[in-house]
């Protein structure tokens, strides 16, 4: 029987996490990561989440800024704008309607 590989389910939720991460605070890159990986995905990886936050913002749902810092190199913050929580309400509406279905099938074979 196949094993579900983590990161696998991980590459297909990565945008709607990040988005979700960012729905109260701003954040660089590396804040995020930590966020994601404190908040239970300790698989994800840092080229995951950079490449995500490009894409992300590359796609128009994000906004960015550079904040100076005394302690090393500038940060480059990330913000939702309004397209990005446009996106974050759909993408959301979309994985609880999934995994309310997932939900059901696992308890029907009594699995879950």
């Amino acid at each position: 029987m196949p094993r579900v590989d983590p990161t696998q389910l991980l590459k297909g939720v990565l945008d709607l996490a990040v988005l979700a991460v960012l729905r109260d605070d701003d954040g660089y890159g590396y804040d995020i990561l930590r966020r994601l990986r404190a908040a239970g995905l300790e698989d994800v990886g840092d080229a995951s989440v950079y490449g995500t936050l490009r894409r992300l913002f590359n796609s128009g749902l994000l906004t960015s800024y550079v904040v100076p810092s005394d302690e090393g190199p500038h940060r480059k913050y990330y913000a939702l704008n309004v397209a990005g929580r446009e996106e974050l309400q759909r993408s959301g509406k979309v994985w609880q309607g999934f995994a309310l279905i997932m939900d059901d099938l696992l308890r029907e074979r009594g699995t879950a």
